[in-house]
Parts: structure tokens; C-alpha cells; sequence
């Protein structure tokens, strides 16, 4: 019996579905028309692709696995954003994942791109146990140093959370001032998806945050830099002035206060 011939847009729609057969991937190879090879092409790019974020997410649930392994299941990811800008907030965040979340692509958040940030951003809030922020003020800051500030503001990521983590995940800092086990790891954005997840909530939060400061100081560009010694956020300091928002402890801003 002769196998049917597909048309080029039968075969798009054919490879859109979840799973594909593999026998008709191999038909279509000794097809010799050209858009369907590229179309195979695209299919076969595609696949490595999902392979190759399973194998990474399967990677950075090590961490995970062995705690729930030794029957713990509540583990708290922290991460913080901020602390080398001029301005703004550190803001830490702590997330609880259920074991059955899987987010395949996750990565550190400075790794993705805006849309995919967003797009774990509200994928974390639908599926996660837990959410806390912690925030620490440029003047908690000033008043402190920025690796005590840091660890205040994941410590009221903590306390914020609905419900108390039986394991804390964090990345490179301890959190002795936490009565509860913990894990401190280097790159843990990078290396765990509880950590890589909060790195997310925490990111996509002060940015919203800095965008927010853009519409009240709209001569510093915030919205754009976030904080960070920019040409442009420099200039707009000489030009200006120091706000309330900088830190008056932080070079080069102490020049100019």
C-alpha cells in the first residue's frame, strides 16, 4: 500500500502535537521535498531542545530529591536581587515548590530572557506551596552594610511565607539568625530549582519596582538601569543629585552627598 502523502501544512500541524510517532518522523525523511526537510529539521532542533532542559531540570532538582528522599518535603529556595546597584531596594524572595512542579527551561534568572522570566514568574505563583518577599531599604542599607542588609531581607522572605519550610535552600549566604536546616550553595541559582524559582519571584519583583521609581524620578532612568552605575544613571546624578532612593553609603555615590 502506497503511504500517504502529506501536504507541507499537514506537516506542520502533525509536528505541533505532543507526541509524534517516530515511524512518521522517519517517512518523512526519505521525503525529498525540501520544506519538509527543514521542517524535520526544526522538529529534530526542537526535541534536543526539550531533552536537553529535562536533563537540566533533572540537574538542579539533586538538591530537591535528596531532602525529600530523607523525607522532607517542604524546602524553602532563597535568593536575593540588588545588591550591587546605586539604588534601590534588595529584595529577596523565598519559594516553596510542590515535588510534582515541573519547569523545564528554569534557570538562573539572569540567564533568561524578560519574556521567560515572566513567563516561570506566573507559572511559580500558580503551582508554588509558598511565596515570601523580603525587602531591605537603601537606607536599612546605609544603616547596615549590604551583606547584613541582604541577609534581613531574606530573612523576611521567610517569615513571610504561608507556611513554615521544613529545609532552607539558599544561594551562597548562610541564614544563621534562622532556627531552621539549611543548605548554603554556591551558584544556587544556577544549581537549584528552588533557588533558580526564587532568584525569578525576586527579579521580576524589584524590577517591577525600579519601574515604578522610573515614574517618580523620570530623570534617572530607574525603569531602564535598575539601579545600576550606568553612563546614563551617573550622569543623571551629577545633573541631579542624590535621591532618597540611592545609597549614600556606596561609591561613587558618596561624592555627591
Amino acid at each position: 500500500m502506497t503511504e500517504k502523502k502529506y501536504t507541507i501544512d499537514e506537516v506542520k500541524e502533525i509536528l505541533k502535537q505532543d507526541f509524534v510517532d517516530e515511524s512518521f518522523i522517519e517517512q518523512l525523511k526519505l521525503d525529498s521535498r525540501v520544506g519538509i526537510q527543514k521542517l524535520v529539521k526544526q522538529y529534530e532542533n526542537k526535541i534536543d531542545k526539550q531533552c536537553e532542559e529535562l536533563q537540566k531540570f533533572l540537574t538542579m532538582s539533586v538538591y530537591e530529591n535528596e531532602l525529600r528522599y530523607s523525607g522532607v518535603e517542604l524546602i524553602a529556595g532563597i535568593d536575593e536581587v540588588g545588591r550591587g546597584p546605586l539604588a534601590g531596594p534588595v529584595i529577596a524572595a523565598a519559594v516553596i515548590l510542590p515535588s510534582d512542579c515541573w519547569l523545564f527551561g528554569i534557570d538562573d534568572s539572569k540567564k533568561l530572557s524578560e519574556s521567560k522570566r515572566l513567563y516561570f514568574y506566573e507559572e511559580i505563583k500558580k503551582h508554588a506551596i509558598g511565596i515570601g518577599i523580603g525587602i531591605c531599604t537603601p537606607q536599612e542599607i546605609d544603616e547596615q552594610n549590604i551583606y547584613q542588609a541582604t541577609q534581613l531581607a531574606m530573612s523576611r522572605a521567610v517569615a513571610k511565607l504561608q507556611i513554615t519550610p521544613e529545609h532552607l535552600l539558599v544561594d551562597a549566604m548562610p541564614l544563621p539568625q534562622i532556627p531552621i536546616p539549611q543548605t548554603s550553595i554556591i551558584k544556587g541559582d544556577a544549581r537549584s530549582v528552588s533557588i533558580a524559582a526564587a532568584s525569578i519571584i525576586a527579579k521580576v519583583t524589584r524590577d517591577e519596582h525600579m519601574r515604578r521609581l522610573g515614574l517618580d524620578y523620570p530623570e534617572y532612568g530607574f525603569e531602564r538601569h535598575v539601579g545600576y552605575g550606568t553612563k546614563e544613571h551617573l550622569k543623571a546624578i551629577a545633573t541631579n543629585g542624590v535621591t532618597k532612593e540611592h545609597r549614600k553609603s556606596f561609591e561613587p555615590i558618596k561624592s555627591h552627598y
